[in-house]
């Protein structure tokens, strides 16, 4: 779509709102976004990036197996994506190989093998789709799907989030005091497996990791307090997708894209102008976080 000379700023934001397919993928861009920054926080305080990662590629072959067997998406996804981590704790057990190599190891595994499977079996999926994402042709059933396993997502994390920050914090600490640990370290999982499935839809499969990655990345240089993190985290997600989607809208441009690129630029200003640990530290701009 050409961007007229004479566009305003009004119409720059209410002429998309008049068509039915953006205002559907700007609320379910934005509760994907929610959750996803919801979540990186705790990724972030735990360093989980690399893990962010392989859960997120490692759902593809879970869609194609899905497909095959007229399965939901969302269920083969989240199938393979859980099953991807019990084989990281499995054969980091089981082998001298550090957890950063086997994660390596099994998320490039099953990437390959879900693209083996899409062009083996007979199917209308669109590879494009699942790896770039497609918030702009969103079904009414994905719409359900998406706010349920978002409610669901966000509710886990609310009902166990003082454990589950002491766990990311300090595991050592968490267990000493009497914390199950080693349930918060599957909740969790859980959760970005859910999350990645829900980020399918927004982003695809290759940039759903920035989703989960890159708001905590930026909150964690704007504060050193974890609800204030929780809270810019959350905000820069549904900003970056807003902005993502509108600049898609005008310019003819990638949506799934178009986000991850609105976040980088985001976490770039917090990098450059942080108060505290920003190269520039302009400490005015943001007195009231400490």
């Amino acid at each position: 779509m050409e961007l007229c000379s004479f566009l305003t700023l009004d119409s720059f934001i209410t002429d998309p709102l008049t068509h039915e397919f953006m205002r559907k993928a700007l609320l379910m861009s934005s509760l994907v976004a929610a959750v996803c920054g919801f979540l990186s926080s705790y990724l972030t305080l735990k360093g989980w990036a690399l893990m962010g990662d392989a859960v997120s590629h490692s759902v593809m072959p879970g869609v194609v197996v899905a497909y095959a067997l007229g399965l939901p998406f969302s269920l083969g996804a989240f199938i393979f994506g859980v099953g991807s981590v019990a084989l990281i704790g499995f054969i980091k057990q089981k082998s001298r190989v550090k957890e950063d190599t086997v994660i390596g190891l099994v998320f490039t595994g099953f990437f390959a093998l879900g693209i083996v499977l899409v062009s083996k079996i007979k199917s209308n999926i669109d590879l494009h789709s699942i790896l770039f994402g497609s918030p702009l042709g969103i079904s009414l059933s994905d719409v359900k799907q998406t706010i349920f396993i978002c409610l669901l997502v966000v509710i886990l994390l609310s009902i166990f989030r003082k454990d589950l920050m002491l766990y990311c914090f300090d595991p050592r600490h968490a267990k000493t005091v009497g914390i199950n640990v080693f349930f918060l370290h599957y909740l969790l999982l859980t959760c970005l497996s859910l999350a990645a499935v829900v980020g399918l839809q927004s982003v695809g499969i290759i940039l759903v990791v920035a989703m989960l990655i890159t708001p905590g990345a930026t909150a964690y240089l704007l504060t050193d307090k974890f609800d204030n993190m929780t809270v810019i985290s959350v905000l820069s997600a549904i900003i970056s997708s807003l902005i993502g989607i509108y600049v898609s809208f005008w310019f003819d441009l990638e949506t799934g894209g178009s986000i991850v690129l609105a976040q980088t630029f985001i976490f770039l200003f917090a990098f450059l102008f942080a108060p505290r640990y920003g190269i520039f530290k302009l400490k005015k701009l943001f007195a009231g976080y400490k």
